[in-house]
């Protein structure tokens, strides 16, 4: 019977009432391995020490599981791009400093698709719409999204008068579109031979092409 007991799955993280973060933190350990196919109830269970049924309290089905762990991956995104803005050298100039945010939020996209590839993945795999894009759940530090994060730079530039304001309106979407996919061709199309310096630079260039374009 002692042995028995020893076996069973640990429920201390239950217990204390934090069973929904422990089962995200396990989806996101899973998709950083193995992407949102890796994202499965029993799988996170285990990975908490709980038994499966335990998870149905907090997420009805494998979906809501999913989502709840691609908030969370997107909010990771945005604490990387909110890091690469906050290694930018100090600077008087007002234009020169929106410049290098805008492009900071940029190359942090970039860099947290070639650090964390599966991640990423989770992160765009739901939802379908704009629904969530300004969601608490999908926050980092600033309390911005990875799309508002990219607004906010893009309104640093009107500011600066570095973007005409009657081309503003949009502007998020084809900035968005361009960086993205280069990201998607570095880490699951042709580009994935490239060394990472390589994909750096071909990123300024595009980074340029989009400062150029809208």
């Amino acid at each position: 019977m002692a042995g028995a007991e020893n076996n069973k799955p640990k429920r201390d993280t239950y217990r204390h009432g934090d069973l929904r973060n422990a089962l995200i933190e396990a989806g996101l350990e899973l998709a950083r391995q193995g992407g949102p196919e890796a994202v499965v109830l029993r799988a996170a269970t285990r990975q908490a020490g709980v038994a499966p049924n335990a998870a149905y309290r907090h997420f009805t089905d494998r979906n809501a599981l999913l989502h709840a762990v691609s908030q969370a991956a997107m909010a990771h995104l945005a604490r990387t791009m909110e890091a690469e803005q906050a290694a930018l050298p100090p600077t008087a100039d007002a234009t020169a400093a929106a410049r290098a945010r805008f492009r900071a939020v940029g190359t942090g996209y970039l860099r947290f698709a070639q650090a964390e590839p599966g991640l990423f993945r989770t992160a765009f795999h739901v939802p379908g719409d704009m629904t969530h894009a300004a969601a608490d759940t999908a926050a980092g530090t600033t309390g911005k999204t990875p799309f508002e994060l990219l607004g906010t730079a893009l309104d640093g530039l009107v500011e600066a008068g570095l973007l005409p304001e009657d081309r503003r309106p949009g502007a998020e979407f084809l900035a968005w579109s361009a960086v993205h996919g280069l990201a998607a061709l570095a880490i699951d199309g042709p580009l994935r031979g490239l060394h990472p310096d390589q994909v750096h630079d071909a990123g300024q260039h595009v980074i340029d092409m989009i400062e150029r374009g809208i």
